[in-house]
């Protein structure tokens, strides 16, 4: 099994995706079985379908949210290293042994790459701001019919009021990450991937 992924994945790919992700060599061996295994049209790509064979994103609230953010606007097929790269997201952020090398772009993984990961998730029309309607779409997503409309009109409401810092009724990134900032990220948007 591994050793298919290692012909198909040529030795440049696997080191420039290492860089990029940081997944261990054995990992990205096994994301890349698991998305030859998920690839039913044997096209080197996913579709949405595909990524629906996914028990766990299937039932997960906001399962068709997590799918979309693998596939870039306008498109509806996701290669492997976009696949790869959007897992990245949820890799854990762990102690770097190296030092931080500021010309080095931000780790995928980093703590506000996943919170502009997670803003996305809430933006869906994408226009940088999370409104009073898309908070509500969102957590209707979330919570299915255990809450009123009612109570979350007034979860969203009282949302968006406590953390629209600038008085314009939506939520900006920068007002997200400051009312995340005590947030454990790494719990909240994290996969753990053996080695």
């Amino acid at each position: 099994m591994g050793s298919q992924a290692s012909t198909l994945l040529q030795e440049e790919e696997l080191e420039e995706i290492k860089q990029e992700t940081g997944f261990s060599h054995s990992q990205i061996i096994r994301l890349y079985d698991q998305f030859i295994s998920l690839d039913k049209g044997k096209n080197g790509t996913l579709s949405w379908e595909d990524f629906q064979q996914i028990p766990e994103l299937v039932i997960n609230p906001l399962g068709d949210r997590i799918i979309s953010a693998f596939f870039p606007e306008g498109e509806d097929q996701v290669n492997f290293c976009g696949f790869i790269r959007t897992l990245a997201y949820f890799r854990p952020i762990g102690l770097s042994k190296e030092s931080k090398d500021v010309n080095r772009p931000e780790p995928l993984n980093s703590r506000i790459n996943k919170l502009h990961f997670a803003f996305k998730l809430y933006d869906l029309d994408k226009d940088s701001k999370i409104s009073c309607s898309e908070l509500l779409q969102v957590l209707r997503m979330m919570v299915g019919v255990n809450i009123s409309e009612k109570q979350l009109g007034s979860i969203t409401d009282r949302t968006i009021q406590e953390t629209d810092l600038d008085g314009d009724g939506a939520i900006s990134f920068s007002e997200f990450v400051k009312v995340l900032e005590k947030a454990d990220v790494e719990q909240k948007i994290g996969i753990h991937f053996l080695d």
